[in-house]
């Protein structure tokens, strides 16, 4: 018997080039089940009719702000089960990625493209958790890191 339901993905990127980048990759989705996470509620317009589900922006330097953002996530992944998380950076998508893997959905990692000298240490860090790890420089594509397979700007 074949699965009827639409395969839902999970689109995440915090605000700015990250999101660009994503949206770039968007159309690829177009037959799936798309719900987006960012941390700008202002970009609900851009996507709608998809939903879009907003995390507080977070990084390193804010303990606090990050242990909020992986609680938030988790509900989010938690909520939607996604089939499949796609991120192009950062730590919204470190978070997505991990609780997706966890959940077993596939999941793919886009290095931002502003990640020219060196991986992303989101990229780095989210490795493990996924099945497809993509650089958009050629010369940090690795046998054991990410793969290249062109540049989405």
């Amino acid at each position: 018997m074949v699965d009827a339901r639409r395969r839902k993905v999970l689109l995440v990127a915090s605000h700015g080039g990250h999101w660009v980048q994503l949206r770039r990759l968007a159309p690829a989705f177009d037959a799936l089940d798309v719900h987006y996470v960012s941390t700008n509620p202002g970009l609900l317009a851009e996507v709608t009719p998809a939903l879009l589900s907003v995390v507080p922006d977070a990084n390193l330097r804010n303990k606090m702000a990050m242990l909020e953002l992986a609680f938030r996530m988790l509900g989010i992944v938690f909520r939607h089960r996604p089939d499949l998380v796609v991120s192009t950076g950062a730590a919204p998508g470190f978070f997505a990625l991990v609780f997706g893997k966890l959940l077993g959905a596939r999941t793919i990692w886009v290095d931002s493209i502003a990640n020219a000298e060196r991986l992303s240490l989101s990229g780095a860090k989210v490795k493990p958790f996924a099945d497809l790890w993509l650089t958009q420089w050629p010369h940090l594509a690795k046998a054991n890191g990410p793969i290249f397979k062109g540049a989405v700007l």
